[in-house]
């Protein structure tokens, strides 16, 4: 198949004339356009072409929640997400007791090879601290034992990534077992200070989970100020950012603070969406047995005490990002493709590139999806 009258979204910024030709899944070639056979172009009528994006951080849409742990919940939400243009995600757990987290990454690996988009599970919980728990269930939250530890890691083939609050009692040995068993550890969830989060790096840590929210930042320890998760990540270049660009998280002034510390290669966005993704405002869902609503274009425990993810796609970030702190389509693209593929270990995915799959979504110049492909084959289509 050959792409053309398209506008490539490259990591350097955006190129006319070019096609993209694709075989059995795969990128085989990015070249000048030439005259081809008719029934092998497809021609995308001017429109951007970009790598399909990358969620790291999807607990649901259209009221099914990962916590189900059914095929028929695992399809609905990335059939959802593709309508925002994401090709690959990664299903993300709720704190909840060790048996029930053995139990969804059983059924994430029984239908994975049946659902392209899945890319592995986000182990989000119990490993968190009762301060910063956001939405999660206080009761389920509990400090990285050896036991609970293994348990997850004998299905570590299904772990992309662990979120784990650094200052628990048993944190620094746990990240450093998940980090060797080539899982992506991101600190979130968590109370820790300065020296917490250095100890969690020191031992694998690349990552902070949904930056600015549920973490430490700044604050006094007697007569002395001392920086928090946020304050460490900011500074410390190997570390990834998560961020939840859906205009309500976080602030356009904190996003613009995190763009000035990370640059481009620093941020990967995330809807971190909830099973409210997808449903009208005022729709009541369970977030594992917390009662949420959609409210204003964002979820929220119902009694509004706190957020409760996002409603968003992730094309819903990056016109957020492009609009609200004027990073170039180009930038914000790679901050939804390149950065996340990297951070988990998705080598083939996330760029247009030779050898890469033919994961695309095809963007209007209203930057609205009008068509997503796994593989070079269509999985959506507005038409």
């Amino acid at each position: 198949m050959i792409f053309t009258n398209a506008r490539l979204i490259l990591p350097d910024g955006i190129r006319d004339g070019l096609e993209v030709v694709a075989r059995e899944g795969k990128i085989i070639a990015i070249r000048e356009r030439v005259r081809a056979v008719k029934d092998e172009i497809v021609d995308l009528a001017g429109n951007y072409l970009a790598a399909g994006f990358i969620d790291l951080h999807v607990h649901g849409a259209l009221g099914r929640d990962t916590m189900e742990g059914s095929a028929e919940a695992f399809r609905a939400i990335c059939d959802f997400h593709a309508s925002g243009g994401t090709t690959s995600l990664l299903l993300t757990t709720a704190t909840a007791p060790i048996e029930k987290l053995v139990e969804i990454l059983g059924a994430v690996r029984r239908c994975r090879s049946m659902i392209s988009a899945i890319a592995g599970v986000h182990v989000e919980g119990p490993f968190i601290s009762k301060a910063k728990r956001g939405a999660q269930r206080q009761e389920f939250i509990q400090d990285p034992s050896p036991v609970a530890v293994r348990k997850l890691l004998e299905h570590a083939d299904v772990i992309k990534r662990v979120t784990i609050a650094p200052e628990l009692l048993g944190a620094l040995e746990a990240i450093e077992n998940f980090h060797a068993h080539g899982i992506s550890v991101s600190g979130g969830h968590s109370d820790a200070w300065d020296e917490d989060a250095r100890a969690a790096f020191d031992r694998g840590m690349r990552s902070v989970t949904h930056t600015f929210n549920c973490m430490s930042s700044a604050r006094r320890r007697g007569v002395y100020r001392v920086g928090g998760l946020l304050e460490f990540a900011l500074s410390e270049p190997q570390i990834s950012c998560e961020l939840i660009a859906d205009g309500h998280h976080v602030s356009a002034t904190l996003m613009k603070m995190l763009y000035r510390a990370k640059g481009t290669g620093g941020i990967c966005l995330v809807t971190d969406a909830t099973a409210g993704a997808g449903l009208p405002d005022g729709s009541r869902f369970s977030l594992f047995g917390n009662d949420c609503l959609v409210k204003g274009g964002v979820c929220r425990l119902a009694d509004r005490s706190a957020l409760a993810g996002s409603a968003s796609r992730m094309i819903d970030l990056v016109q957020t990002v492009v609009r609200d702190i004027a990073v170039s389509l180009h930038e914000a693209v790679t901050m939804a493709t390149e950065n996340p593929a990297h951070a988990i270990g998705l080598e083939s995915k996330g760029r247009l590139a030779v050898g890469a799959d033919a994961d695309f979504v095809v963007l209007s110049p209203e930057l609205e999806v009008v068509e997503t492909l796994i593989g070079g084959q269509e999985i959506f289509s507005v038409s």
